[in-house]
């Protein structure tokens, strides 16, 4: 069962990872402006999870009914990491918003390119936060995307979208590295939530703590909309 949520998980991860953003890229190319709904189409299928939680749950109480086993907990969030959580998925809607504005600016080879320096920060935040230790690999890979990145940046330009100013693509540009900034701390971060809360961590945990954070992300975006007036059909960004 382990193996076969594992699979899945990647089948799911390698379809939104490669789909989503040519999707997203392919709204604005066909005139679509409003970022924040963007931004909010990322994390409003959290409701998803209550499905696979759902049975999770009813496999704990069964336990618990089955073996008189009050010790049991049917729901493994503590209150500790679920305030921890909402402060992570506040992060993740707007590094969601910094995302979406790159992708509306930048081609998809541009903003994925850039959006892949997120090992770097990662790796950086992890040495600084979960103590990660370097390998000659690890180094090789962050050392390889800098240069990607360093490259791209001396020929910026060369790629704009017609009709796009110089003065868009390049905050697309800084937008999409400050969305890489922000993902590259949140997974360091979740590893400390993870470590710091001295309990399994099951597959139940890290649902529970997905839906918390992607609906914790899907408030943010929604207020976004509501400030930037997108329930009312507005054509601003």
């Amino acid at each position: 069962m382990k193996i076969v949520l594992l699979v899945l998980n990647c089948i799911f991860l390698a379809v939104g990872t490669c789909g989503g953003p040519l999707v997203m890229r392919l709204y604005f190319i066909k005139g679509g402006k409003r970022i924040w709904l963007s931004t909010w189409l990322q994390t409003v299928a959290w409701p998803i999870n209550f499905l696979p939680l759902g049975i999770s749950y009813f496999y704990s109480l069964k336990n618990i009914n089955d073996n008189n086993n009050n010790n049991t907990k049917v729901i493994l969030m503590t209150p500790r990491i679920f305030v921890a959580t909402i402060g992570i998925g506040v992060l993740q809607g707007f590094g969601n918003y910094f995302y979406s504005y790159g992708t509306a600016k930048l081609p998809v080879s541009t903003s994925g390119l850039l959006f892949a320096t997120q090992l770097a920060f990662t790796t950086g935040f992890a040495f600084l936060i979960a103590k990660l230790k370097f390998t000659s690999y690890l180094v090789n890979a962050v050392i390889l995307l800098t240069i990607g990145v360093v490259l791209l940046a001396l020929h910026s330009g060369g790629d704009q979208p017609e009709g796009e100013t110089k003065k868009e693509y390049i905050l697309g540009f800084i937008m999409t590295l400050a969305a890489a900034a922000l993902s590259g701390l949140i997974f360091p971060l979740v590893e400390l939530i993870y470590k710091k809360a001295h309990q399994a961590i099951t597959y139940t945990l890290v649902l529970e703590f997905q839906t918390v954070y992607c609906f914790v992300a899907t408030i943010v975006a929604t207020i976004g909309m509501i400030i930037n007036k997108d329930f009312l059909g507005s054509k601003s960004n």
